[in-house]
């Protein structure tokens, strides 16, 4: 065949890149407002399950007048979706079976969680809400958190509040039903709002009060409506605690240093014979050791005589003299008037001590002979 007729083959060429309709991913990200998610119904799974599955938990001796009263209400929960159920008063246990006409697979999960939640002091008209699709639940063990355990009791009522009002405020705000009680909080909402409950319950027992949570979920749901601000990062609107640990130790006047921890011991001291041989004295005779040690006598017998005698000199040496100030010079300007002065001391001596002036002198005389007049 010639090289003109062949065919092409499959591939070859340039390939035409293919037309992509851009989408934005803020869309797919999204989910739009409304919408659900549709129910699990038995078309979906028309010959059943396989295998049958069952889970068990045990309840407190406290709980089992309130779970035989209520237990036939419980089986008639289940029992529309095919779980049967049993209650051993015996063993103090509750029994979740799935059967050969369960048609969910996850509605084991849920009758698990129901009876873990009716074991936990939930009742049982806010327990069955667990069977639907929309609900989760989740147990908050809090009692291994705090190892003091009036300390736990304290934090623990905190998170109730004063007649159980912090506790209906966080219930309000997250759309979920919780209940203390003992070492565990139970609650049972949408995923959303159980996230929240988790994060303020475990603040609590570490001590931090629940009031600041419920303070920056009020905001976040007032945010939440602003459909711009829903894209948009929070933290500059929600407030920002600081934890002040103030510590009641009074702090010591002198504090340790310690010292950096070294795997290495310390260098051992030299020796009197290792020094003598640094010096050279190891070396030296009998004689001669005797002279250099009079000799060191002599030097320091020197040295103390001389301070002794700079002390006792001390006290004959004169102190230092202030400078002598030369005296102003009066102005030429400034002459004394004599004569002035010698008028002043005239009259001052005229004058006797406490004495009047004339002119008041003169007014009294006067007042006194206007009185005799008028008595004539």
């Amino acid at each position: 065949m010639a090289e003109g007729s062949r065919k092409p083959q499959p591939g070859g060429g340039k390939k035409r890149p293919r037309e992509t309709n851009p989408v934005d991913e803020s869309e797919l990200l999204t989910v739009p407002d409304g919408w659900k998610e549709e129910p699990f119904t038995k078309e979906d799974n028309p010959k059943g399950l396989l295998e049958e599955s069952s889970f068990a938990t045990l309840f407190p001796k406290y709980r089992e007048a309130y779970l035989k009263e209520c237990w036939p209400l419980v089986q008639k929960a289940l029992n529309e979706y095919f779980v049967k159920a049993e209650l051993d008063l015996i063993e103090g246990s509750m029994t979740v079976t799935t059967t050969k006409k369960t048609y969910d697979p996850y509605v084991i999960i849920r009758a698990r969680d129901l009876i873990k939640l009716l074991a936990r002091s939930v009742p049982f008209e806010q327990a069955v809400r667990i069977l639907q699709d929309d609900m989760a639940c989740d147990i908050i063990k809090i009692g291994t958190l705090v190892r003091n355990r009036e300390r736990l009791i304290k934090r623990r009522q905190r998170l109730l509040g004063p007649k159980g009002s912090t506790l209906k405020a966080l219930e309000l705000l997250t759309n979920c039903y919780i209940m203390v009680q003992g070492n565990t909080v139970s609650a049972l909402g949408p995923f959303s709002g159980l996230k929240e409950v988790r994060k303020v319950v475990l603040d609590t027992i570490k001590n931090v009060h629940p009031i600041y949570n419920i303070k920056a979920l009020m905001i976040k749901r007032e945010l939440a409506k602003d459909p711009e601000l829903r894209t948009k990062s929070w933290d500059r609107f929600l407030p920002k605690f600081k934890h002040k640990n103030v510590s009641k130790r009074k702090e010591p006047k002198k504090k340790r240093i310690k010292k950096e921890y070294t795997p290495f011991p310390p260098p051992q001291p030299d020796s009197k014979i290792d020094k003598e041989i640094e010096s050279g004295e190891y070396f030296l005779k009998k004689s001669q050791k005797r002279k250099k040690k009079l000799e060191d006598i002599r030097t320091k017998q020197a040295e103390a005589v001389s301070r002794r005698q700079e002390e006792r000199n001390k006290a004959f040496i004169p102190p230092e003299e202030k400078p002598v100030q030369e005296p102003k010079q009066v102005a030429a300007s400034t002459k004394i008037d004599v004569n002035a002065i010698k008028e002043k001391v005239k009259k001052a001596k005229s004058k006797k001590l406490g004495a009047l002036p004339e002119e008041l002198k003169q007014r009294l005389l006067d007042s006194d002979k206007k009185k005799t007049k008028k008595k004539k």
